[in-house]
C-alpha cells in the first residue's frame, strides 16, 4: 500500500472532484471481476473514483481497505459511498511506441531557427500512422486523400 502526505491527499482529492465514478460496485460485493475492472482503472487513469451501493458503512470501509491492500493502492478519501483510489499509471506509452507497423509513434522534431544565430527549437510529438513530418517540420498525412468522381464531374 502507498503512503501519502497530507499534501499530496490534499491535491489528488481536488484533482478526483470533477472526476465521474469509473467503477460500480453492486450488491454481490468485491467479486474478481469487479477487482479486475478496478485494476484497469487504476493502470490507465491512476486516480479513480468507485461508487459503492449498499447501505452498510462497515462493509464499504472493509471493501476499501481489502481494495488498497490487493492491489497495492492508496486510499485517498472515503466520502459517503465514493471511496477515491490512487496508484501510479502504469507507462503503457513506451511499450507500444517500440512497435514497428500502423499505430501511435514518437517523433523528435528539430526546427532550426529563422535567423540561424538562434539555438534550433526541439520538440516530441506522438505521430499517427498516416502522419509524416516533411524536411520543414511540419506534420502532414502520409496518404492522399481520393477524389470523389462525383465531384470532379460537377465542376
Amino acid at each position: 500500500m502507498i503512503n501519502l502526505t497530507p499534501v499530496e491527499r490534499a491535491a489528488l482529492r481536488a484533482e478526483a472532484h470533477g472526476l465521474k465514478p469509473v467503477v460500480m460496485i453492486g450488491e454481490s460485493g468485491l467479486t474478481p471481476a469487479v477487482m479486475k475492472e478496478i485494476e484497469l482503472g487504476l493502470d490507465s487513469h491512476g486516480l479513480i473514483k468507485v461508487r459503492v451501493f449498499g447501505d452498510d458503512r462497515e462493509a464499504r470501509v472493509g471493501m476499501y481497505e481489502t481494495i488498497c491492500a490487493e492491489l497495492g493502492a492508496a486510499p485517498v478519501q472515503h466520502i459517503g459511498k465514493l471511496l477515491v483510489l490512487y496508484r501510479p499509471k502504469k507507462d503503457v506509452e513506451k511499450e507500444r511506441t517500440g512497435k514497428a507497423g500502423k499505430g501511435m509513434r514518437m517523433v523528435t522534431i528539430v526546427k532550426p531557427s529563422a535567423s540561424g544565430t538562434k539555438k534550433p527549437s526541439v520538440s516530441k510529438v506522438l505521430l499517427k500512422g498516416n502522419e509524416r513530418v516533411t524536411e520543414g517540420g511540419t506534420i502532414k498525412r502520409a496518404k492522399v486523400r481520393q477524389k470523389s468522381t462525383k465531384k470532379a464531374s460537377l465542376a
